[in-house]
């Protein structure tokens, strides 16, 4: 998971940069087809050493979302670009929703290979999907690709309402990991004992977090970002609690996650809503710095949750979670508000 996490970062600060320069539909058909084939790839590896780098190659092809969402802030008008990225987001949640639910299905009948094969079949029906559905864009000026990727990275240096998203998405993103790296552990283990395919199940209950990436976009539509941030976050402590609490019983469990996916969405949306709000010629550019901070934060989140569960269990992994949302919520309660006209004020 952190190999593949990595790369994903490595595809966000490398990949997505390019979709301010190509048309976005052959970038993300290019995309899907190079993941198709890393994916597919990955299905025949015997080697562990081989599949760590596969898997780095998996991340890395994986970020054709990252170039949609941006794509989709284009499109939209802006008065309601916080509710267009709130619906592409709830694309993107019923995904993740299903593939954990489908994958720990398959897994149980077929076993874990036959997961890679339909994930590359199905990245491969996505790839001609996107070609007949998504709409041209006019030709961009060239920038050269050293140029191109730089210029990221200093998106973060111009901009302090970056800086400080970036930072949230950190945060937000390695609280994720710390439940989700060690959940299947847990769930294998006594008083549960549950199998893949139930284990699997268990991604079904983050659909809160559906309902809170449409009611997000509203209210970042609203200029309410900073509430937002403040209440998601502590939501997200609020969930660790519950899951520490709750963590030899099913409905404690379903339920902590229920509450984290829904602070989680809530924070993320709000942070995408502010960011695209900052410069609409480079989308795709601060998107690409954003989520390199976020999958960074996921990366080193994973690895930390593996370390402390290792040695003091879920209850170690739920405070591990919860500093992650209380240096979230502390800062963002003094940041101050600055006077703007538009969804960027946070």
């Amino acid at each position: 998971m952190t190999c593949t996490q990595t790369g994903y970062a490595l595809g966000l600060a490398f990949v997505v940069p390019l979709g301010d320069i190509i048309p976005r539909r052959k970038l993300v058909v290019g995309i899907f087809l190079l993941a198709a084939m890393m994916v597919g790839i990955g299905s025949f590896i015997t080697s562990f050493s081989f599949f760590v780098v596969v898997s780095v190659l998996i991340g890395l092809t994986s970020v054709g979302g990252q170039v949609i969402i941006p794509f989709a802030a284009d499109l939209a008008p802006e008065q309601q670009r916080g509710r267009v990225i709130g619906k592409v987001m709830t694309g993107l949640l019923m995904g993740v929703l299903l593939s954990r639910t489908f994958s720990g299905l398959i897994a149980q009948a077929w076993g874990w290979r036959a997961v890679y094969v339909c994930a590359a079949g199905l990245l491969i029906v996505m790839a001609g999907v996107m070609h007949f559905a998504l709409p041209q864009e006019p030709i961009r000026s060239h920038v050269r690709y050293r140029t191109l990727v730089m210029s990221s990275w200093l998106l973060i240096t111009k901009h302090r309402q970056l800086q400080k998203r970036a930072y949230i998405g950190s945060l937000l993103f390695a609280a994720n990991s710390t439940l989700w790296t060690p959940l299947s552990f847990h769930l294998a283990m006594s008083p549960f004992k549950y199998s893949n395919a139930v284990i699997g199940l268990f991604g079904l209950f983050g659909v809160a977090g559906i309902l809170a990436a449409n009611a997000a976009g509203a209210q970042a539509d609203k200029q309410r970002t900073k509430v937002m941030t403040v209440i998601g976050a502590a939501v997200l402590m609020v969930s660790f609690v519950i899951l520490g609490i709750g963590q030899h019983m099913l409905m404690g469990l379903a339920l902590g996650i229920i509450v984290m996916d829904a602070g989680m969405q809530t924070v993320q949306i709000t942070n995408q809503s502010v960011i695209y709000s900052l410069m609409p010629e480079a989308r795709s550019r601060i998107n690409s710095a954003y989520m390199v901070c976020c999958f960074s934060g996921a990366s080193i989140g994973s690895y930390l949750a593996g370390v402390v569960y290792s040695s003091y269990g879920w209850t170690g992994d739920c405070w591990l979670g919860g500093v992650f949302g209380a240096a979230i919520v502390l800062p963002a309660l003094f940041w101050r508000v600055p006077a703007a006209t538009n969804v960027s004020t946070s």
